[in-house]
């Protein structure tokens, strides 16, 4: 069977780990029909947007994607291609799998799979610039409605919290608990302080909890203690479910658990809608020097063959990367003891020691 996948390469290193994982997919035997399209830098020169239309009908006509790195201007420019992706195909459950890499810089007994909420919480973008007459308006109806005062010369953000979100979400959460056997979800919040949109998530999460005792336990822990016992006891933790801003923080905090960013697969997940991404960002000063490690883009394909059907072929590819991290020869500069080392090898080096190990060859 050809799976119709859509492949945006992205931008800095994307093309060069998304190049990579072709290879790596190649090699499993699945047949991809791959449709690329330009998203981010590129297509900014190409269509004056960083995010065209056709972009978001490809994907909805072939149901799976598979995107590189794309850049996210910092204070200025376009907002987040990543974001706009997720909030336009209603991509509502980005899913994070952390777990130990033998050979890599990694924290031993990790195994947990993140679940973050993606529509919502500030990363909604309702925002209002410092001096607009939008946030002077918000400001005045803000300082009506509470005693605590908003000062005049802010910036506002809203968190907006649903109960339709938070439902489907946890319900996200520990449906896949059940399929996979897992035994804990713990929901992770800053209820007491915001009682009223983390108190609702909390909340909606206990819910939907008790429509699962007896199979699955449940657990809450605030997000600030949440960091230290990940640091401290990572191996306590089996599938967390949170919202926006906390599950990209902590995915982040746990991906340094494993070995880095490099080493950190990702999907988003919709109603019959998957988007899957290696949660780096896109590196622009080493974009064309072949150096960056490929890990992520080639098990986010693992997590994407995985959703097709191809499971055996998924399990294979994961437990290549796995292979040629363990023996340590043929990797990138980032999961040797040493950065300096100078036997690293470059983005297409190491790609080609996984697809030599998917074909019965050891890696020269």
């Amino acid at each position: 069977m050809t799976h119709r996948v859509t492949l945006l390469p992205g931008d800095g290193i994307g093309p060069e780990v998304a190049e990579a994982m072709k290879q790596c997919v190649a090699a499993t035997g699945v047949a991809i029909e791959w449709d690329e399209q330009p998203v981010g830098e590129f297509a900014i020169k190409k269509y004056g947007t960083p995010l065209p239309d056709h972009v978001l009908e490809a994907i909805r006509k072939s149901k799976v994607a598979i995107k590189g790195p794309i850049v996210t201007p910092i204070g200025k420019g376009f907002r987040s291609v990543n974001v706009a992706l997720r909030q336009a195909l209603d991509l509502f459950a980005c899913v994070r799998p952390c777990r130990s890499f033998e050979g890599a810089k990694s924290f031993k007994g990790v195994d947990l799979v993140i679940f973050r909420e993606n529509t919502e919480d500030l990363y909604a973008g309702i925002e209002f610039e410092k001096g607009s007459p939008e946030v002077a308006q918000v400001i005045e109806l803000c300082n009506k409605l509470q005693p605590r005062k908003i000062k005049d010369d802010a910036a506002v953000s809203i968190k907006p919290i649903s109960v339709s979100a938070s439902r489907r979400i946890v319900k996200f959460a520990f449906e896949y608990a059940l399929k996979h056997g897992r035994k804990k979800v713990t929901a992770v919040h800053k209820a007491n302080i915001m009682k009223f949109s983390d108190g609702l998530f909390l909340r909606t999460a206990g819910e939907v909890a008790k429509e699962y005792e007896g199979r699955v336990a449940f657990e809450d822990v605030i997000v600030d203690n949440c960091c230290m016992q990940l640091v401290q006891r990572p191996q306590n933790f089996d599938v967390l479910v949170l919202p926006n801003l906390y599950g990209d923080i902590i995915s982040d905090l746990c991906a340094g658990l494993i070995g880095g960013l490099g080493l950190a697969p990702g999907a988003n997940i919709g109603d019959g809608i998957a988007l899957f991404e290696p949660v780096h960002g896109s590196a622009p000063k080493y974009t064309g020097l072949n150096k960056v490690n490929p890990a992520a883009t080639i098990l986010s394909a693992s997590l994407m063959l995985d959703y097709l059907g191809e499971t055996k072929a998924a399990q294979r590819l994961e437990q290549a990367v796995r292979d040629v991290i363990k023996e340590g020869k043929a990797v990138t500069y980032d999961l040797k003891a040493d950065r300096n080392d100078p036997t690293a090898v470059g983005t297409r080096e190491m790609a080609e020691a996984v697809c030599s190990l998917l074909r019965g060859k050891r890696p020269a």
